[in-house]
């Protein structure tokens, strides 16, 4: 597709930016769906934050993504930001409005079409959240507002998981979250849990790392899902099967926060025959860096 007069322009802000796979999704929805658009990363240094979504508005680009270290700092630039968004605390997606940008996030409904796509139900379900980080307290405010029965949210530190999992209480209006540390996993009760590996542990290179190594937490564990993509077979993946539980990655979280993206900027819907063609090009990504 030729890039013309009319192309909109839409990209990622971030640092760094040279490895993200978004362009991949983006731009092959846009010829899948002939739309005149072209999707770009979008190198901004630590300072320039402010000037870079003000330049993106000046520039008439359609709209943005956001990624590390600026989802929590892009809401002071914004003109709006969405109820979610807001609840969570962090934005991702940046939607072009007359006079400035909408911030949305599109991370959790993203992790939940994930989760819904591989048979994964979050209302009712007892849920183990590793982790009290930025990602992981999305996580929490996502399974408390689905209808999560508990989720046991364990974390390294107390004074952080206690924090957190206070915020989401209050902001939920219930006793969902319940924070522990690491160590106490052996205090949760009997039973099998849904799992969400919500840190940083096991990313490439550094993939026989691990939140918690010993093998009774995976006899716990009847679905782990790992936020994380790369390796596209994790540690902690590798353990929860072999303990006999399912196991999955977050390539499909990735691929439908994109997705939402690229709806909120062209008002589209995209069907599930598309996200699957895009999902199976992120596949072979993967297959083939193997």
């Amino acid at each position: 597709m030729e890039i013309d007069g009319r192309t909109k322009i839409c990209g990622l802000i971030g640092n760094p930016v040279e490895h993200t796979l978004s362009p991949m999704i983006h731009n092959t929805l846009a010829q899948r769906l002939g739309h005149n658009m072209r999707y770009v990363p979008l190198l901004v240094e630590r300072d320039r934050l402010k000037e870079a979504v003000a330049g993106a508005f000046a520039l008439n680009l359609l709209g943005l993504n956001v990624t590390v270290p600026y989802k929590s700092e892009v809401i002071a630039n914004l003109r709006e930001i969405d109820e979610l968004a807001q609840n969570i605390g962090a934005v991702n997606t940046l939607v072009r409005t007359t006079d400035g940008y909408k911030g949305y996030n599109t991370d959790m409904e993203g992790l939940y079409r994930a989760m819904t796509s591989e048979g994964i139900r979050i209302g009712g379900e007892q849920i183990i959240l590793l982790g009290a980080g930025g990602a992981a307290r999305a996580v929490a405010y996502l399974c408390a507002v689905k209808g999560a029965d508990k989720v046991y949210m364990l974390n390294r530190t107390w004074d952080k998981v206690q924090a957190v999992a206070a915020e989401v209480n209050r902001a939920i209006g219930r006793d969902v979250v319940m924070p522990m540390l690491l160590k106490e996993y052996s205090q949760i009760p009997a039973g099998k849990y849904l799992a969400i590996q919500g840190t940083s542990v096991g990313l490439a290179p550094h993939v026989e790392d691990v939140v918690i190594a010993e093998e009774a937490f995976y006899k716990k564990i009847h679905t782990g899902f790992d936020l994380i993509y790369s390796p596209w077979e994790t540690k902690f993946m590798k353990m929860t099967k072999a303990h006999g539980g399912r196991a999955y990655n977050g390539l499909k979280m990735l691929l439908y926060q994109g997705i939402i993206a690229y709806e909120l900027w062209n008002n589209v819907t995209v069907s599930e025959a598309d996200a699957q063609m895009v999902y199976e090009k992120l596949k072979a990504h993967f297959t083939l860096a193997d």
